[in-house]
């Protein structure tokens, strides 16, 4: 399976670099997902090929590779390269929309997705609402990474999208995961004493825990010079720092993204030198790129497990103005209440709600739910929220921020 994978992600890279020239992440997804149309349509022309392949996929599991494999690999090397100093003047607005934001996000998606699912006569329990709004609230920091850098949007906005990013799917998981529990014990009550020492271990804990591996790190780095050795540290903490998380019950996102912004910011001219920095950076940002190739192509493969009817198709459809109007309130509703700790003007306000794109996290938590209808629901409705926000949002997000723009420049004439 992994030949496949990273065949096709030479393939679909090739032909989106010479031919189509979409942004990376964009044009893997799209690519893939006209692969996964193709190799769906083969049930009609070709039955045994399809549930062959349909097979392959469903018994790869594709959230354990992503959530207890990849994710940890891609958080630590997109936060390595997101400088402290950008990240820090925008700490509040970042904190606000990373925390508060997940959680109200959360609550909006989840009362208007049962009401939609009560109107097409489809019996959804709130808790899988819950669990719905929990798993699309995160803005994805894969997605995130890899579309903005390339989209030209100002930096003061990006510093507040790709924070946010970093730093709120570590907040979804933790609710995610209470949710789950609370779904798997068979209540439909949640014990907020629970979720809150829940929340506290695995959200604080692992951002203790973070700095503790990056500061171990810096140490070992700086106690050597062998570029080839301290490649080898980073790859050796990460892969054993998530590990770790995981036997800890902490958040090894949080743990991960810390620990890369440690490495990343700590006293760099102390810690290694200009031809060992090069080559961890290289390594890393390389080992990005196969990571998001892979991830994209598994995510589109997706199709190929879903169960697709006309309602629950109008459902997802519906969930993407959900998850608009969510994003809106979010970052709206703190620029009305809490002006100096957002410190964002209108134009700003529409970038950063524009700017909110979903991925591989949501599509990872929703195939980790436990085999319902509810989660045949969940699925396609996660799914479309996806493929809107990465084709659709990812592709204009550099024309709606030069628009703005636009607009800006001759209102001020």
């Amino acid at each position: 399976m992994l030949v496949i994978l990273i065949s096709l992600s030479a393939a679909f890279s090739y032909i989106n670099h010479r031919f189509i020239k979409m942004p990376f992440v964009i044009g893997l997804f799209f690519l893939s997902s006209i692969l996964s149309l193709f190799v769906l349509s083969g049930k009609l022309w070709n039955v045994h090929q399809y549930s062959e392949i349909k097979n392959i996929i469903e018994h790869t599991d594709i959230s354990k590779l992503i959530l207890n494999i990849m994710l940890g690999f891609l958080l630590f090397a997109g936060s390595l390269d997101v400088k402290w100093k950008d990240i820090k003047i925008q700490i509040w607005p970042i904190t606000i929309y990373a925390i508060g934001g997940v959680i109200l996000s959360t609550v909006i998606i989840a009362g208007l997705f049962y009401g939609i699912c009560n109107l097409f006569g489809l019996s959804v329990g709130f808790i899988y609402c819950l669990l719905f709004g929990a798993l699309i609230s995160p803005t994805d920091p894969i997605s995130v990474l890899g579309i903005l850098t390339k989209a030209n949007v100002p930096k003061k906005i990006e510093s507040v999208i790709v924070g946010e990013s970093l730093f709120n799917d570590g907040i979804a998981v933790v609710v995610f995961i209470t949710l789950l529990e609370t779904l798997k014990l068979g209540s439909n009550k949640i014990d907020f004493l629970d979720f809150g020492v829940l929340f506290l271990q695995e959200a604080v804990g692992g951002i203790i825990f973070g700095f503790a591996l990056g500061y171990l790190l810096y140490i070992f780095l700086k106690s050597i010079d062998d570029y080839e050795t301290e490649v080898l540290l980073t790859i050796a903490f990460v892969m054993v720092g998530y590990l770790l998380c995981s036997y800890l019950n902490i958040s090894g996102a949080s743990a991960m993204v810390i620990m890369g912004l440690f490495v990343g910011n700590y006293k760099l001219n102390k810690a290694m030198s200009n031809t060992t920095l090069d080559y961890v950076y290289k390594f890393w940002k390389l080992l990005d790129v196969i990571l998001n190739a892979i991830l994209f192509i598994s995510i589109a493969f997706v199709l190929l497990v879903i169960d697709f009817k006309t309602k629950y198709i109008i459902i997802g459809l519906s969930s993407i103005i959900m998850v608009l109007v969510s994003r809106i309130v979010i970052v709206y509703l703190p620029k009305l209440i809490l002006p100096r700790f957002t410190n964002i003007n209108n134009k700003e306000a529409k970038l950063i709600v524009w700017g909110g794109l979903r991925g591989g996290l949501s599509i990872a938590l929703v195939l980790s739910l436990p085999d319902s209808e509810c989660r045949q629901i969940l699925m396609i409705a996660t799914y479309i929220c996806v493929v809107f926000s990465i084709l659709v949002q990812g592709l204009t997000i550099e024309k709606v921020a030069k628009r703005l723009s636009i607009r800006e420049q001759l209102s001020n004439k």
